[in-house]
């Protein structure tokens, strides 16, 4: 690896011109289509089951975080900070609980789709909305936990003219650091493993359905591919960028500067750029097009299912009167 004897400046310059840009994007995007998703949800509250509970708490999420992106946009376009620090975590920590809580339903809905799909019979009758509730207001609490200890860092600092970090100082970085790799494998590491395994179950087992129309089945194989990369393009630079950019941070507060220092600055805004996107992706794959495709695989896998089992459930029954039958005659 090749060191510099001295660090490059940053191009502060790129991430003033960058995320204001797509901030507005999403903040335009963002609330035209939770408002449809929240409408759309609504007409068809009864069709979409019990996964509409998370679909609703994920919209809620959305909607808490685009309501903060003006202030950023007035932020990164003057190049200062106005708001206080107070009101600069709350801003942070709204994103926190965004981004995870997003993560955190997407993966409930992938959970949700699996066990339809894959295990109908064994799920039928026992998902109910109180259970749905639980498993909501569980998930509300593990964001909440993981995301309040971002409030303890430091979030301002003056120098010429105040910043808001996304981050912390200087000062506090290498606690930071160990604080965002646990949030990194707990409240996304795991969480992709899970959407991972059940997406990729439910893949396995659409192409292995012989019962399945072959062109409703490529569809719902595309569709779960487009959902688990969008997942992965929203989510995975973020946390790598992130976590790298602190420790780009760390070797230079150490004296030690690598020559990739201000293109990892860059990718960590671009990250940060492509998390922000999620929220105004979210209401175009999962309020209109995923569930009504998914959920025709869904009554295809259970009509196929439904009528083994009470063709098996005939045909005991039938062994059992036979019996009866033959001492009769």
């Amino acid at each position: 690896m090749a060191y510099n004897s001295t660090c490059k400046s940053v191009d502060f310059g790129f991430t003033q011109k960058f995320l204001p840009s797509v901030y507005v994007t999403v903040f335009i995007l963002g609330a035209i289509g939770n408002c449809l998703g929240l409408k759309s949800m609504y007409n068809n509250w009864r069709k979409i089951g019990n996964v509409n509970i998370f679909v609703l708490n994920l919209c809620l999420a959305d909607i808490l975080y685009i309501l903060t992106l003006p202030f950023l946009v007035v932020y990164y376009a003057s190049k200062s900070w106005k708001y206080g620090n107070v009101f600069c975590k709350i801003l942070r920590l709204c994103f926190c609980i965004n981004l995870y809580g997003s993560i955190g339903f997407l993966t409930c809905i992938s959970v949700y789709r699996y066990l339809g799909i894959v295990h109908t019979l064994r799920v039928k009758g026992r998902i109910t909305a109180r259970l749905s509730m639980l498993i909501v207001t569980l998930v509300w609490f593990l964001v909440f936990l993981q995301s309040l200890p971002d409030m303890f860092f430091d979030k301002t600092f003056f120098k010429n003219k105040t910043s808001c970090y996304d981050t912390t100082s200087d000062i506090y970085i290498r606690e930071y650091l160990k604080y965002s790799i646990g949030k990194t494998v707990l409240g996304f590491g795991i969480p992709l493993l899970i959407m991972l395994c059940c997406y990729g179950h439910v893949a396995f087992i659409l192409m292995t359905k012989k019962d399945i129309d072959v062109i409703l089945k490529l569809r719902c194989i595309r569709l779960v591919v487009i959902l688990t990369l969008l997942f992965s393009v929203c989510f995975i630079p973020y946390h790598i960028f992130r976590n790298l950019n602190l420790v780009t941070r760390i070797s230079k507060l150490d004296g030690v500067c690598q020559k990739w220092y201000n293109s990892m600055y860059i990718a960590n805004q671009v990250g940060n750029g492509l998390a922000c996107m999620n929220s105004a992706i979210n209401p175009l794959v999962y309020f209109f097009n995923s569930d009504d495709l998914l959920m025709k695989c869904f009554i295809k896998c259970g009509r196929g299912r439904q009528s083994a089992a009470v063709s098996f459930e005939e045909d005991s029954a039938l062994r059992k009167k036979t019996p009866d039958s033959m001492v009769k005659k």
